[in-house]
């Protein structure tokens, strides 16, 4: 049989789309005693049908570093900073600009040691612009993802 004749009785599968918009959540994860880490999701999709990617996961300690940071995600998306406790079971639904903006400043600020260098941090990618912050979200993603957060780091905190 010819590669031809094959491949023509081999059914193909076809790609659908996947409905609803890109979107972000926040996982809580418990701590010793009352406290918890994170994880901060990419999400496509609607309740159902949501496709999901680990972006980020942060430790209690580095978590406690952004808090304020988290708080004012919340209030974006709709959310009461209440929410976030050590027993929080259900994900927390982001916006997409606020979750591009969380996650962004979760990944620059993982590695500092340094609550000042962390607070210069976050306040230069809260300066940004949405585009701005879109802009180097993709380059802190992408295939050179550790140099993007390291000059990301860099710019923003002069180190």
């Amino acid at each position: 049989m010819s590669a031809s004749k094959h491949a023509a009785t081999v059914p193909s599968q076809r790609l659908t789309a996947v409905t609803g918009v890109r979107g972000f959540r926040l996982i809580v994860r418990p701590g010793r005693g009352e406290t918890y880490g994170l994880t901060i999701e990419e999400t496509y999709g609607e309740v159902g049908s949501i496709l999901a990617t680990a972006v980020v996961n942060l430790t209690p300690q580095q978590t406690g570093r952004v808090i304020d940071a988290l708080f004012a995600a919340m209030r974006r998306s709709g959310h009461q900073p209440s929410v976030l406790t050590f027993t929080r079971k259900a994900p927390i639904r982001l916006s997409e600009p606020d979750g591009v903006r969380l996650a962004l400043i979760l990944m620059a600020t993982q590695p500092i040691a340094k609550h000042e260098r962390v607070r210069v941090v976050v306040a230069g990618i809260n300066a940004m612009s949405t585009e701005e912050t879109y802009y180097w979200y993709s380059k802190c993603i992408g295939i050179d993802a550790s140099r993007a957060r390291k000059a990301l780091r860099t710019l923003l905190s002069d180190d």
